[in-house]
């Protein structure tokens, strides 16, 4: 498919309407998607027939001095995730020192229950029974 004759020019016209914050058929973010809706043309357009006007477009967007909308974006996202990571770390530290010390307690149980079966195999164990409780009254 061939592009059409004026798709240069729509791209350049799409350009300036973005860049002036007047978008006429996009959303107005700084992105090639915008711009290729704007201009009312595929984004392969811009991203491998018309390379010099996407270098271009993202040449003055970094001009503006600002950020882009997905870089925006993508910072939010970053620090969501610092943060994630971050109370991920904490669980983990948590979880470790809790297994340390459910450990230390299976081995403790673990002796325990070895004394008792010895205690109960010896020949001069005594079982002693223990006093049961007193029923309550009957009403």
């Amino acid at each position: 498919m061939s592009p059409a004759p004026d798709e240069r020019d729509r791209i350049h016209a799409a350009m300036d309407r973005i860049l002036a914050g007047t978008p006429e058929r996009s959303d107005g973010a700084l992105t090639i998607k915008s711009l290729a809706a704007e201009a009312d043309v595929p984004r392969n357009a811009l991203t491998q027939r018309h390379l010099d006007l996407k270098n271009e477009f993202y040449a003055k967007v970094k001009e503006r001095g600002q950020p882009t909308d997905v870089e925006v974006r993508l910072r939010r996202q970053i620090v969501k995730l610092k943060e994630l990571r971050a109370d991920d770390k904490d669980e983990l530290a948590q979880l470790r020192a809790d297994r340390e010390a459910l450990v230390r307690v299976v081995n403790q149980l673990t002796l325990e229950n070895r004394q008792i079966r010895q205690q109960l195999m010896a020949p001069s164990s005594v079982v002693r029974l223990l006093p049961s409780q007193p029923q309550p009254p009957a009403r």
